[in-house]
């Protein structure tokens, strides 16, 4: 983490006025108001903007925010119309990666998020082709995109590829899982029912209360 902050100082830092900046299409992150967001509003505040906000250009003079939405929300409600930041040129693929790379180790993050985050930087590994040149030792042992995703997230394959299925659960099930009513992997083998049979499953959740432990799944 250390690597990274230096490497961001020593690049070039901008101001950008943030009616330009759009957020990242389908950022899996959410950005609440929220005691921690009130935190920052005051900080930013009283401080400004201390870290700049990582972003992509696009087209025209219009600009893409890989790292730092909730940095941008918290200018917002402040009526702050600029922010300090860093211009990257990077691919669709590549901005993906980063822009999980840089959320994925927040303090809170909810299942749903990592489901999301997880399942993005693998496709985006996947169309650029980085599972075939990636290796893991001096003998060249190929990795696959899961392993490589477990290794820099700090998670197992196996808990990889656990949360990727929850993308295949119905929205009324994975918020049952963001509430912690349905552990992670009876939640993986609900995954696997089909759509109706969800759906039927959240019917008799709501009518008797009562959520499916692993055993039962």
């Amino acid at each position: 983490m250390t690597e990274v902050k230096d490497d961001i100082k020593r690049e070039k830092v901008r101001i950008i006025p943030i009616h330009l900046i759009d957020d990242f299409p389908e950022h899996p992150f959410q950005v609440k108001d929220d005691d921690s967001m009130a935190q920052l509003v005051s900080s930013i505040e009283m401080n400004g903007v201390l870290n700049p906000v990582i972003l992509r250009r696009k087209e025209g003079d219009r600009y893409e925010i890989i790292a730092g939405h909730r940095r941008k929300y918290a200018c917002s409600k402040l009526d702050i119309r600029h922010i300090p930041a860093i211009v990257r040129e990077l691919s669709r693929d590549e901005a993906v990666i980063e822009m999980v790379d840089s959320n994925i180790h927040r303090e809170h993050i909810l299942p749903s998020e990592k489901a999301k985050a997880y399942k993005m930087k693998m496709d985006a590994m996947k169309q650029q082709g980085k599972r075939n040149d990636l290796t893991s030792s001096p003998m060249g042992t190929k990795l696959r995109s899961d392993e490589i995703i477990a290794q820099e997230a700090g998670e197992s394959r196996n808990q990889i590829q656990r949360y990727i299925r929850l993308n295949e659960l119905t929205p009324e099930l994975i918020e049952f899982v963001d509430e912690g009513k349905i552990g992670l992997r009876p939640a993986v083998e609900l995954s696997y029912l089909q759509e109706d049979e969800m759906r039927d499953l959240v019917d008799f959740i709501d009518d008797e209360d009562i959520f499916p432990s692993h055993a039962q799944t």
